[in-house]
């Protein structure tokens, strides 16, 4: 592996206005097909397998004509305090409002509250109209949405309150280029300060930038819909820089150990570049492991993100080894680029990394109880993680949507705002109007059901479809608890008539979302944590050196968790944060938070181990080895990590409380895995297992491929390093 690389990494440093004009070329192809590539249709939510989806199946197959998909919103109506919206001048501006959102273009429909049943609140002062359309929210035209919106204004106007939901509206606080120009200038600030140079900090980011424009447009050329671009763009900019970071600062030093540029590039790429495409590679097993959940458009992210991250790790072997052939001076320190020859004399000179890792080996048992407690202690609010999907309830009380939630809570119930859509299939029934009947009378009888309506048939009489609404909210426990209840209720039904009763709607697909998820988190984590372990194990030719890996990951991933439940759930900080509503976590968040933060983990642990694998392999006794990669990659990993904290705290700010969730959870993560797990717990693990930390049993080590991570066969070249010692073997610990 490192001969090869060694290799390819001094063909594009003597090639390189070749390299560089073939990925420039690349680029421009890329960005050509994709400009030129037709709008991909946007992904629809599907989760093949669960009752909700098959519902949904069979609404579309015996109810022909209708749009499952399209967009639709609801225009809630408040009288002014002391009226009725009954009363004359209320109800007439709500008419005049319905009739003007109805005449619009592309609206399907405006129902006017006071023709509905059940659309005027009991008190009065309530009323909503739905409002659906023809085609999706996407493709909604802003002159629309702006009708829709100066319709509301209206209405606010003639004295009465009113606010708007659905999907008609366009999310505020989206995620966007603003936040990727927030990690890119965070990025560059961090790694100015690192580096000390201007080249040496713009070259990870230009690689960056060149590796995320050929994956994005290479998802949207190939006709992936943009919904699947968030996570590649966002792991594409945090693997692109972390990728360039290492191998920029391994050519540095190499360059200070007295070699050419050229010979240093070749062996930053041979040494370090090894360590970038183990890294990348349990990055993609990460990424493509989450494929096991079965929600396509998950899978489809997941994939896009893997592609992106291989493209991330090509750029770094090739295109940064040219770019250092045009800056071979201009990336190193100033001092050192003032030496004769480029050589520093400081290459052994103690810095924090050292007295750190010095620190540590000194008290190991110490400094590994506190911190796996600490951890411990942070992670102890995990165990009441709930799962759900935050609605318009968790917004923020200054949008339009959690206002209309609100006022629809209060005025017809808090479970107006999750209804059930249940289907009948009465298709196996000697008489569908009666089994439906039964399934209505049932529904009203089950308790937490506050009303349903009657059946609304099929042309072909043979498919009801009824709406229940709950006592409780949608995110509520007890509205789960409801939709299992009436689920099972369904076999009686089919006994007794024949037909088949399935719930749906948006309450029942959140449900079943939180509940595959929940399904597949175990298999996902045994499937990731596994294959990454057998890749760990080749890389470092150890047995409990993967184990530490996997297990320091499990702590810093569930201490991420504590803290978000400990945020979102039960309030600590959530005035701090901008957290005006508590509830359920996010769904899938465990799924996409265990899919990122191993990927970066496996990042930090390959970066600062495999230095001090190899500095264990050239000679040293296990603490000082300990100390050597320290002295060569603490730096690295820690600006590493101090730049995907940046731009995950960047979502923090937004209105989303979903998207608030994820840069919590993000930031913390990594946080606790790069500062604690592998810069405090790994080093004190590595220092009380001595040499035994390296122990590969034999016949196992003859079965393993052997990869050349350390670069043994570059010194065995004669490339200015001493003799590899022979493979370790378990031996007394020496510190």
């Amino acid at each position: 592996m490192a001969t090869f690389l060694y290799r390819l990494g001094r063909f594009s440093f003597r090639r390189r206005r070749l390299v560089a004009l073939l990925w420039v070329v690349v680029l421009a192809a890329c960005a050509f097909a994709a400009a030129k590539a037709p709008t991909a249709p946007e992904d629809g939510f599907s989760m093949p397998g669960t009752e909700s989806q098959k519902a949904f199946d069979l609404l579309a197959q015996r109810f022909p004509g209708g749009n499952s998909n399209a967009a639709d919103a609801r225009i809630v109506f408040v009288a002014p305090k002391g009226q009725k919206i009954t009363a004359g001048p209320n109800k007439a501006a709500v008419e005049r409002i319905v009739a003007d959102v109805a005449a619009g273009s592309q609206v399907k429909g405006a129902l006017d509250p006071f023709d509905m049943a059940g659309a005027v609140s009991k008190d009065g002062t309530t009323a909503y109209s739905t409002v659906s359309y023809d085609v999706r929210s996407t493709d909604l035209t802003d002159a629309t949405t702006k009708a829709l919106e100066d319709a509301a204004e209206n209405g606010r106007d003639a004295g009465l309150t009113v606010e708007l939901g659905g999907s008609a509206l366009v999310p505020e606080g989206e995620l966007g280029g603003t936040t990727e120009l927030i990690g890119v200038a965070a990025a560059a600030v961090v790694l100015l300060i690192t580096f000390g140079s201007l080249a040496a900090a713009g070259l990870p980011l230009l690689t960056a930038i060149v590796g995320i424009g050929v994956g994005v447009a290479s998802i949207v050329a190939i006709g992936m819909s943009t919904t699947t671009t968030t996570l590649a763009l966002m792991l594409g900019l945090a693997v692109g820089i972390d990728y360039a970071l290492f191998i920029v600062s391994r050519y540095r030093t190499e360059r200070a150990e007295g070699h050419s540029a050229e010979q240093a590039a070749a062996r930053a790429v041979g040494t370090a570049g090894s360590a970038v495409v183990f890294a990348g590679l349990t990055v993609v097993i990460a990424l493509a492991g989450l494929s096991v959940v079965g929600i396509p458009v998950l899978t489809k992210m997941g994939l896009a993100a893997a592609s992106t991250v291989v493209i991330a790790v090509l750029v770094a072997m090739t295109l940064l080894p040219a770019l250092l052939g045009f800056f071979q001076k201009a990336v190193l320190p100033r001092a050192q680029r003032k030496a004769r020859g480029g050589q520093r004399a400081e290459g052994d000179r103690p810095n924090t990394g050292t007295r750190w890792a010095r620190f540590v080996i000194r008290r190991p048992l110490a400094v590994l109880v506190l911190g796996v407690l600490g951890l411990g202690l942070i992670s102890v609010p995990a165990l009441d993680l709930q799962l759900g999907m935050p609605g318009d309830e968790s917004k923020s009380t200054s949008t339009t949507q959690r206002r209309a939630y609100d006022a629809l809570a209060h005025g017809f119930g808090p479970g107006f705002n999750g209804p059930l859509t249940v289907v009948v299939d009465a298709k196996g029934s000697n008489d569908p109007k009666a089994a439906a009947a039964r399934a209505a009378e049932r529904l009203s009888a089950t308790d937490g059901v506050v009303a349903a309506t009657p059946p609304a048939f099929n042309k072909a009489g043979d498919t009801a479809v009824l709406t229940a609404v709950p006592a409780t909210g949608p995110s509520s426990a007890d509205t789960t608890d409801l939709v299992h209840t009436i689920r099972d209720e369904a076999r009686d039904l089919r006994s007794e008539t024949g037909a088949t009763m399935l719930v749906t709607g948006a309450t029942a697909v959140n449900i079943d979302v939180s509940q595959k998820v929940t399904d597949a988190l175990v298999p996902y984590l045994a499937l990731v944590v596994g294959l990454a372990f057998l890749l760990l194990m080749v890389v470092f030719r150890s047995l409990l050196v993967p184990l530490k890996a996997a297990l320091g990951f499990l702590l810093s991933v569930t201490a991420a968790f504590g803290t978000i439940v400990a945020v979102f759930q039960w309030g600590w900080l959530a005035d701090a944060l901008g957290v005006e509503q508590t509830g359920p976590v996010m769904s899938m968040m465990p799924i996409f938070l265990i899919g990122v933060v191993f990927g970066l983990a496996m990042d930090y642990e390959v970066f600062l181990v495999t230095r001090m694998r190899e500095a264990y392999v050239h000679g040293e006794r296990p603490g000082e080895a300990i100390v050597t990669g320290f002295r060569h990659s603490a730096r690295v990993v820690g600006a590493a990590a101090v730049i995907m904290i940046a731009v995950f705290a960047g979502f923090i700010g937004m209105s989303e409380s979903m998207i608030k969730m994820m840069g919590v959870g993000l930031a913390t993560a990594v946080f606790f895995d790069a500062f604690v797990v592998r810069m405090t717990v790994v080093p004190a693990v590595l220092a009380l297992l001595g040499d035994r930390a390296w122990w590969l049993p034999r016949r196992l080590g003859k079965l393993l491929p052997q990869v050349d991570v350390e670069g043994e066969k570059l010194d065995q070249r004669g490339a200015a390093a001493p003799a590899p010692t022979a493979e370790p073997a378990p031996g007394p610990v020496r510190v």
